[in-house]
């Protein structure tokens, strides 16, 4: 799989690179309300047979973290979380 990837920066001592925004999908245990939307702004939120998918653009890691950590924060159980735009482009 190729990503494509700004040059590298220096963090910690270690080159990091940079993927810019990717959609992801997150699937979390049980059916959220609407309710819970306003805490995943900017997230569709599609319920599917007691779980709920998250699917939103993430403009980096450290925004991914705090949405997982967000997940982690609401006492909800991450079941997977995929790239979509990585997934398309192992299947070309």
């Amino acid at each position: 799989m190729t990503v494509a990837a700004s040059a590298p920066r220096c963090v910690g001592g270690v080159e990091a690179y940079s993927v810019g925004v990717r959609l992801y999908e997150l699937e979390v245990g049980g059916e959220l309300s609407d309710d819970a939307a306003p805490a995943f702004e900017g997230m569709r939120l599609e319920r599917r047979d007691g779980t709920t998918i998250l699917v939103g653009h993430i403009r980096d890691q450290a925004a991914l973290q705090g949405v997982l950590t967000r997940i982690s924060d609401l006492g909800l159980t991450l079941l997977s979380a995929k790239s979509i735009d990585a997934a398309k482009s192992i299947d070309a």
